[in-house]
């Protein structure tokens, strides 16, 4: 997620300085590869590259054939193919074992809808929308039709007018069928010049609700920047919970417990972690999150304190959602110091919105990622 923003700030630059660009997108993999589809690189006429499209192995080329695109204004598919072993033909040994579609388009300053400007419109605010690019693999030197349509709250934004009209109808009803899933689709239609499309889910960056300025939880801010994520700091201290501590902090909430939950705006994509080592302080605050359905709650501290605060709460009458419910907090990793233990904590988060165990990779049987449907 914080790749796009860079790429979007990189554009801009870009524009100020009347340089062309073009956007390298992976659209589809078969077998293993570094990055999935969705993986983007802004490369500039001067070759400044932003973002990437592999693990660093791609980008020499691609960026040789991106500068091809903006020269020419056209844009093309370019396979990789690392399943023969002999893969040092390519000059770039990727060392994984799949096949590599990536999409490069000349960006077009004066398009409102050109890819960019759809990235942009897609994260100005916290709704998960699905972009959708069309490409043929039959045709892949040919010009693509490329990112062209944005679905956002119940609307189709983008260059639509380009499609057969039958073609737009059936994408129309795909997006709507399958928004619900807030997943990424790649869909294959012979039918229609044997075109295949990418529908790509795009969620709000996570939101961590931060619950404590302690010295302790200085990491966590530091890591949720690094990641790109949203970080809300809520404590009752003031000199604690201040800009110069936490600077990472796109808010600071300063407030007793009893008033800081009515001051937060929430989402599917929004967690909180209990770090204030005040337990009558976590037990208001613990009632209150109640009614924002998060999908994750982490509280710091030995297992005794969540079940004192979940009794606390079931001795107000209250009824309880435990199984959102993270306490003590973080992954099983062994970590001591403030700094592991938010490692911890992060990987935990990361783990439970990506609905997975935090199993040991070489554990896992088959592909590291899931093919995209």
């Amino acid at each position: 997620m914080k790749e796009l923003y860079q790429i979007i700030q990189a554009y801009y630059i870009c524009v100020s300085r009347n340089q062309k660009a073009a956007l390298a997108t992976v659209v589809k993999v078969d077998g293993s590869a570094y990055r999935r589809p969705g993986a983007r690189m802004l490369v500039t006429e001067d070759g400044e590259l932003t973002g990437a499209i592999s693990g660093g192995c791609l980008e020499g080329d691609a960026l040789r054939k991106a500068q091809s695109v903006i020269f020419q204004q056209k844009s093309m598919v370019v396979t990789y193919d690392t399943t023969d072993e002999d893969d040092q033909k390519f000059g770039i040994g990727l060392g994984c074992n799949g096949i590599i579609q990536v999409l490069i388009e000349p960006i077009n300053k004066d398009d409102v809808n050109n890819p960019i400007e759809l990235l942009k419109k897609a994260l100005e605010d916290r709704q998960t929308t699905f972009l959708t690019t069309l490409f043929s693999l039959k045709n892949a030197k040919s010009q693509q039709i490329g990112t062209i349509i944005l679905y956002k709250n119940g609307q189709f934004l983008g260059n639509s007018s380009v499609l057969d009209h039958h073609l737009f109808e059936f994408i129309q009803s795909e997006l709507k069928k399958n928004i619900a899933q807030t997943t990424k689709l790649i869909c294959h239609y012979p039918e229609w010049d044997d075109i295949y499309v990418f529908y790509e889910c795009i969620k709000p960056p996570v939101q961590v609700l931060l619950f404590g300025a302690g010295n302790d939880t200085l990491p966590i801010a530091k890591m949720t920047d690094l990641l790109g994520w949203t970080l809300t700091l809520i404590d009752g201290r003031k000199n604690q919970a201040t800009e110069s501590r936490y600077p990472q902090a796109s808010k600071i909430i300063v407030a007793p417990a009893d008033e800081a939950v009515k001051q937060i705006s929430a989402d599917s994509n929004t967690v909180a972690l209990l770090m204030t080592h005040n337990f009558e302080y976590e037990a208001v605050i613990l009632k209150d999150l109640q009614d924002l359905n998060l999908p994750y709650i982490g509280i710091l501290g030995p297992k005794k304190k969540t079940l004192k605060l979940l009794e606390r709460l079931k001795n107000q009458g209250l009824l309880i959602n435990e199984s959102n419910i993270y306490g003590p907090l973080g992954l099983d990793i062994g970590a001591e110091g403030s700094e592991e233990i938010a490692l911890s904590a992060i990987a935990e988060i990361k783990a439970v919105l990506s609905q997975k165990t935090g199993m040991h990779l070489r554990e896992k049987e088959g592909p590291i990622h899931e093919e995209e449907r």
